[in-house]
């Protein structure tokens, strides 16, 4: 006997609503961990620059070459969690990274600040392909903007706790120590910890899922299923490493992140020149763009999913970003208009990823889509470097902000533009049993 409609869509939306209770926190969660020990030192260098007598460029520097390490094993990251164990890849990410990451607040000197950070970036590359994969398989298509949507709001988040949470760090002086080594010793601990928790809490797939009732575990595996035949390809992993689709994305999230790790790692400093504010006042201030940038980044990755469209999502987000910032270079006289301009260009860079990250698994499936994610994710990365480093270098050079925050726009802006010369369908087929439960209710 065929299912109704209805008992099909009651079905699916009881599966959704379990899925997403039991896994979505803790996902979020753990992003947010990872984003905080990925830019903490922005604020731990508002004190930490001073002491150890580190100049902008290499503040900058020392900031971007995370992103070097994490380059290298981001592709094979990615790829073991698609045919190893997404699960035990995540958790062996966490308890690595946790133990560098407290470990910074230990250095002195200019050459341990840069190895530890390239170490950090070889710790922790790979979690958020591994985390896409999973979203992948407990998800189906039309669904996975909104869980991306979510699980990228950690990013956001983590810099809302991070400043008040830095802020509080950052006035400890216990056995001798700075605040700015506490910032990095504590806020290292929840990795460790949750590393030992994702191997008993996370489920690997949906046929293991327990916590299901059989007729949801059934009808979201035979949904999946029906996903892997329908792009189901012959090709090796790397032949899709390159595709001249996955090779525009990756230079598209490049140009995008080069202007969002530029702003989040020097969003303190920049707070700090707007404001001559203190320094536990400005890790409170530089918080304030996230606050707006988490609801934007939710409610794009819901209307993403609802109308079946990605690009324009994710291109008018990071070309109003950069138009923020060109704002900003002419309002630094204002401290409330630069702090809306930063506000706006916060909800741009990361209101983008709601549209752009589900076009990988559009395009290709299986190891092929886990390593065009990994390769993607690298070369974005990579302007995790340039952004940082640039910032500081032009700061030394000029004496101010200005010509960064102007390189830094034009960066956003191209990514928006990028993103428009890859052509996919304007509705592709994943959205068409969407649309029509939609039309049905």
């Amino acid at each position: 006997m065929i299912p109704s409609v209805s008992a099909t869509e009651t079905v699916a939306a009881r599966t959704l609503r379990r899925v997403n209770r039991r896994l979505m926190p803790y996902l979020v969660l753990l992003y947010i961990v990872a984003y905080l020990d990925r830019v903490n030192v922005g604020y731990a260098g508002l004190q930490m620059t001073r002491e150890l007598g580190f100049s902008n460029a290499v503040f900058g520097f020392g900031g971007g070459v995370f992103f070097i390490g994490y380059f290298l094993l981001e592709i094979p990251g990615a790829v073991l969690a698609e045919v190893w164990s997404a699960r035990k890849w995540i958790a062996r990410i966490l308890l690595t990274w946790g133990f560098v990451a407290s470990a910074t607040g230990l250095i002195h000197t200019v050459q341990q600040f840069y190895w530890i950070r390239f170490l950090l970036g070889l710790a922790e590359a790979g979690l958020l392909p591994a985390l896409f994969v999973y979203i992948g398989h407990w998800y189906r298509p039309e669904d996975r903007g909104k869980a991306m949507a979510m699980l990228m709001a950690g990013a956001p988040a983590s810099l809302m706790v991070g400043g008040p949470l830095s802020a509080m760090f950052l006035k400890l002086h216990w056995l001798g120590l700075s605040g700015w080594r506490w910032v990095m010793l504590l806020e290292g601990l929840p990795a460790l910890i949750l590393g030992i928790v994702t191997l008993f809490y996370l489920t690997e797939r949906p046929e293991q899922a327990e916590w299901l009732p059989a007729e949801e575990r059934d009808w979201l595996m035979g949904e999946l299923a029906r996903e892997r035949e329908a792009r189901k390809s012959h090709r090796p992993a790397w032949k899709a490493l390159g595709d001249p689709r996955v090779l525009l994305l990756g230079a598209t999230l490049f140009l995008g992140l080069t202007s969002t790790y530029g702003i989040g790692l020097w969003m303190p400093k920049i707070v700090e020149k707007l404001s001559s504010a203190g320094v536990s006042q400005v890790s409170l201030i530089a918080s304030i763009p996230y606050l707006f940038a988490l609801p934007v980044m939710l409610l794009l990755g819901w209307h993403s999913d609802r109308e079946g469209e990605r690009r324009w999502h994710s291109a008018i987000p990071r070309m109003a970003a950069g138009a923020a910032l060109g704002i900003c270079v002419f309002s630094s006289e204002h401290v409330w208009i630069s702090m809306a301009a930063l506000s706006i260009a916060a909800a741009g860079f990361y209101g983008s990823h709601a549209g752009f990250w589900p076009i990988p698994n559009m395009l290709l499936g299986g190891a092929g889509a886990a390593a065009s994610i990994g390769l993607i994710n690298s070369c974005g990365n990579l302007g995790g470097f340039l952004g940082p480093y640039m910032i500081g270098f032009l700061t030394d050079k000029t004496g101010g902000f200005g010509a960064s925050l102007i390189f830094l726009a034009a960066c956003s802006i191209a990514s928006g533009l990028l993103i428009l010369c890859l052509r996919l369908a304007p509705r592709h087929p994943e959205w068409r049993s969407h649309t029509a439960e939609q039309q049905s209710k």
